[in-house]
């Protein structure tokens, strides 16, 4: 069983709706926390990773 966890930045204000991401041997899971039953995307570790090293790098509006 996967375990999916909400990102820091759901908060009260947030609701429910964002993305949930769960940790597996060589991918990541990724699902809408609105629709948990729905189909999940994954993605290869390394490049999940690359991806969120990215948004960290851009400037927020």
């Amino acid at each position: 069983m996967d375990y999916w966890r909400k990102s820091s930045y759901s908060g009260e204000g947030d609701g429910n709706e964002c993305v949930e991401i769960a940790n597996r041997p060589a991918h990541i899971a990724v699902r809408d926390s609105k629709v948990p039953a729905r189909a999940t995307l994954t993605f290869p570790a390394p490049a999940f990773t690359a991806f969120l090293e990215d948004l960290k790098r851009r400037p927020r509006p």
